[in-house]
């Protein structure tokens, strides 16, 4: 009979054969109880969601659905995210990933989103289907001994104040102040209601086992809420000395007076001599907020979001530009999603991109350009690399002075 690709239904039997499929790709708990029916119904999209079936069992896993990812100069563009892709160890190799893949970014591209984006859990899947890593993730460790010497900044002067918060209110005022930090922070993506309620305990499903964190708001003079951070502690002595440990779960800031505030916080509990920082900006503001920039130390660093273009003309001109120019770029795309020559025609006061038949200043695949959207990648480190060709002598430093970005885009979360 073979592999049947299709919809998953919303039954408990087929939400329960995805997830143990899915269970099995990730080398998580399968068990699908309640909470896991519960949240699943909540999580996925029904059209978007595909299993590969045979003879009953569900063998390959393939979430879709709409997000929305903040572009520079703050729009919030839709984009066709992926998730959930996993193909069971018996059945690798038999094309199943590209059997989802492909018609789902044909339909995408149909319904009128301009890109897709996903998070690869290996590198050298994604880029045959012209995804590029258009972001990256940084994870600091703070030696809070270091970082308390005298030089730590003080909290800052404008009668703001750090609060301890119980998580009902952290998912009553999290998700407004995430929706005011994304739109100024490019590379953030959305997060719906069944993040917080993963995030704040409502769902505890078997495969994450659940810590309780601490949660802190900084409010601002009016008591606005500002920032927010969530952390768990490792309670550990040595030698009848505390040597305990923070690991920081997520830490949002709308300014820098409450980055400012929550880092220092942080650095300022009793006990701890060491906070786990992950999935930062690769330039986060946090070396440079301690007393000893060299007490916080990047332990990790690898790339995040995947970006690729399905629709150039509309996320070219999504987005904002801090100087003047002219581009033609000449997008190869060898499932013809994106294929073209387009003209970009770019400045502070707004940008156009149309077909055109002029001569090509840069040739570049459809993952090249996913890297460079956001203003991260550098296109004369893609040519040294040989990712694209520069037709026309200086053309990378053209596109570099056009598409990056002051800062470096971030997308703190897993989807």
């Amino acid at each position: 009979m073979g592999v049947e690709i299709r919809l998953v239904e919303q039954s408990d039997e087929d939400l329960a054969r995805w997830w143990r499929a899915r269970s099995i790709g990730y080398l998580t708990d399968p068990q699908a109880g309640e909470q896991e029916l519960a949240y699943l119904r909540e999580a996925l999209d029904p059209s978007r969601t595909w299993g590969a079936f045979e003879d009953g069992r569900c063998v390959a896993t393939f979430r879709g659905f709409v997000q929305e990812v903040t572009v520079p100069g703050g729009p919030l563009f839709a984009s066709a995210a992926v998730s959930g892709v996993t193909v069971s160890p018996t059945h690798r190799r038999r094309g199943l990933l590209t059997r989802m893949m492909e018609p789902y970014l044909r339909r995408a591209k149909e319904s009128g989103e301009a890109m897709s984006s996903l998070i690869a859990a290996e590198y050298p899947i994604y880029g045959r289907f012209g995804y590029g890593p258009a972001t990256w993730l940084t994870d600091f460790r703070v030696d809070t001994l270091r970082a308390a010497r005298p030089g730590l900044p003080a909290e800052p002067d404008d009668r703001g104040r750090v609060v301890l918060a119980d998580l009902e209110r952290v998912r009553r005022e999290g998700p407004e102040l995430h929706e005011r930090v994304r739109r100024i922070r490019h590379g953030m993506v959305t997060r719906p209601p069944v993040w917080w309620k993963k995030a704040t305990g409502e769902y505890r499903l078997a495969e994450s086992a659940w810590q309780e964190p601490y949660c802190a708001l900084y409010l601002a003079a009016d008591g606005t809420v500002d920032g927010l951070v969530s952390y768990t502690a490792r309670d550990t002595w040595r030698n009848g000395v505390p040597d305990c440990v923070l690991d920081v779960k997520d830490l949002l800031a709308a300014t820098p007076a409450a980055e400012r505030a929550l880092w220092h916080y942080l650095c300022s509990v009793d006990w701890v001599t060491g906070i786990n920082a992950p999935s930062r900006a690769p330039d986060d503001l946090l070396p440079l907020l301690v007393g000893d920039a060299r007490a916080v130390t990047p332990t990790a660093c690898s790339d995040h979001l995947w970006l690729r273009p399905l629709d150039v003309p509309a996320m070219l001109t999504a987005r904002s530009y801090q100087a003047e120019g002219s581009l033609v770029l000449d997008v190869h795309d060898k499932d013809g999603l994106a294929a073209g020559r387009f003209l970009l025609e770019a400045g502070p006061e707004g940008a156009s991109c149309v077909p055109t038949d002029r001569t090509a200043d840069l040739v570049l695949p459809a993952a090249a350009l996913g890297s460079l959207y956001l203003g991260d990648e550098s296109a004369v480190r893609l040519a040294a690399l040989g990712r694209l060709e520069e037709e026309r002598p200086g053309a990378a430093t053209t596109a570099d002075t056009l598409l990056r970005t002051s800062r470096r885009p971030w997308c703190p979360d897993i989807f």
